[in-house]
């Protein structure tokens, strides 16, 4: 079996074009429904963006409304993400005011007909990704929704939708096949959350890894199967890898005899750039998929010249545009779990009250698996 360990909630006159005032559930027809949905929940909202004390826990936001084709889930858990922080800070600009998060699991509390005629139930165990999890309760597509095998638990369901399916797509997809089996790739960070996932799974399909992390997460990157581990000084006064304390480019040069990797796999931005780019084989890729440095600076297109080079910045909705795409990759990851082949750390479990804190702690580098939301 799979492995887990664990280590450690908008004004009420929104827009009711989105969370419109309701008078129960009942009055929503068709439906099936939870009869002891209220009519308020608490909610984690950011008014003005700024940092993590922007997001202020709210409790009486408007229970949203289900829609056509659409199912209302009571979450349980919802997870913390660095594309939050950004959402937060303004550097991805969402309408004000928003509740926050991406992705949660739970139980179905109510059903369309529509989404009761694909055999959608209430008190179906479910994950998803859309926004508006940092809630009790998050009106879903029944299409975005990922049934919750039996023997997985619902904060390994709820880790694997955003960073499971991120490191999937990265791995398996977004180096358009630029790497083969037995070649190198190098992955920045991989004692963090998404790059644990990201490390483990281009093992499996075949590559070699070279992993960087802090010396305060070397256990967790020691345990990921990586065939070179870069350790790292920390940077003082926090849990973030230094990333001039080593150099990096000529130890991948030594382990890959001088090729460099056909693939860099890098989240951490703005520290990262140069290391990552210097790092490439004749024709590898950069991959590009996070800020947690910092936003990438614009380069040249000149840089990639010297080996003709490639370079990308995706995301996750442009990996998963299809019900069909986003169930294949789920059930790739699901089935790796099940057969042991995966392993899932549950970092730390906040209260959605403390809502500000749980961004604190992702920010300063701090955990060493998912961080996630539990919610009553």
């Amino acid at each position: 079996m799979f492995s887990v360990t664990s280590r450690r909630v908008l004004n009420t006159a929104a827009s009711s074009s989105v969370y419109g005032s309701r008078n129960g559930l009942t009055s929503f027809l068709p439906l099936r429904c939870m009869s002891s949905i209220p009519s308020t929940m608490k909610a984690a909202v950011v008014r003005e963006v700024g940092d993590a004390h922007a997001l202020k826990v709210e409790h009486d936001f408007p229970t949203p409304e289900i829609k056509p084709g659409g199912v209302i889930v009571k979450n349980q858990y919802a997870g913390i993400n660095f594309i939050d922080t950004y959402h937060r800070k303004g550097l991805y600009p969402r309408d004000l005011p928003f509740i926050g998060g991406q992705e949660g699991g739970g139980t179905i509390a109510a059903v369309s007909d529509e989404a009761a005629a694909q055999g959608i139930k209430v008190g179906d165990a479910v994950a998803y990704s859309v926004f508006g999890s940092y809630a009790q309760y998050t009106a879903v597509p029944a299409a975005k929704l990922l049934p919750v095998p039996e023997g997985v638990g619902l904060d390994v369901a709820t880790s694997c939708v955003v960073q499971g399916l991120t490191a999937h797509y990265l791995t398996s997809t977004a180096h358009a096949d630029l790497i083969k089996e037995g070649e190198w790739c190098l992955i920045h960070g991989v004692g963090g959350g998404t790059c644990q996932w990201a490390a483990q799974m281009a093992k499996l399909r075949g590559f070699k890894v070279i992993g960087t992390c802090s010396k305060g997460k070397a256990d967790i990157g020691g345990s990921l199967g990586c065939d070179e581990l870069i350790v790292l000084d920390e940077v003082p006064g926090t849990s973030y890898e230094d990333y001039e304390s080593v150099d990096i480019v000529s130890r991948v040069m030594e382990v890959t005899e001088g090729k460099g990797c056909k693939a860099v796999i890098d989240g951490i931005g703005k520290s990262t750039m140069d290391i990552s780019i210097g790092s490439l084989a004749q024709r590898g890729i950069f991959v590009s998929f996070g800020n947690a440095s910092g936003a990438v600076p614009a380069f040249p297109v000149l840089r990639l010249i010297g080996k003709s080079a490639y370079v990308t910045r995706p995301k996750l909705l442009d990996y998963t545009t299809t019900r069909e795409e986003l169930v294949s990759r789920a059930d790739e990851i699901f089935g790796w779990l099940k057969d042991g082949k995966l392993k899932v750390s549950v970092d730390t479990a906040f209260p959605l009250e403390q809502a500000a804190e749980g961004h604190l702690y992702l920010e300063a580098g701090k955990s060493k698996g998912k961080v996630l939301y539990q919610i009553d």
